[in-house]
């Protein structure tokens, strides 16, 4: 009996280490998600991203916000004519403990507006911190920062 402890402590690590492994794809995976909602102006999809009990720093806000105000940024850009164009994300940690991951990114949004073609790009360090809460995972906070003069 003592002989199979080990072996089932390998087996119950490595069914855990998986499951972490599929919870990091899905975050990231909803991280991509949420900038296509963006650049599609998508706000009832975008808004479903955020846990109602969400609190978080954009930059573009001098102060902390909650989710009746998660779109505020996106319309700010559209009722100028100013749209997401591209994206690209670079990803660079994410930890899942339990219903509980953060996720740490940086991303170049290039955006534009429709009558001139001016294009505007936003270099931003994001951390978001997701919860697993009935079947999904939704954004619990989050800030938001410029980039480093290294672009870091």
């Amino acid at each position: 009996m003592l002989k199979a402890i080990p072996f089932l402590v390998v087996l119950a690590t490595g069914g855990f280490a998986q499951n972490v492994t599929n919870d990091e794809a899905q975050i990231w995976n909803l991280e991509k998600t949420y900038w296509e909602y963006v650049k599609a102006n998508d706000l009832e999809k975008y808004r479903d991203l955020w846990h109602d009990s969400f609190l978080g720093w954009p930059y573009v806000s001098s102060a902390p916000t909650r989710k009746d105000h998660i779109t505020d940024w996106i319309t700010m850009n559209t009722s100028k004519g100013v749209k997401l164009q591209s994206y690209s994300i670079e990803q660079l940690a994410i930890q899942v403990t339990g219903n509980i991951a953060i996720n740490y990114y940086r991303i170049k949004a290039n955006w534009a507006t429709g009558k001139t073609g001016e294009v505007r790009t936003d270099a931003l360090r994001i951390t978001h911190t997701w919860i697993g809460t009935h079947g999904t995972w939704q954004i619990l906070g989050g800030m938001s920062a410029p980039v480093n003069e290294k672009g870091q």
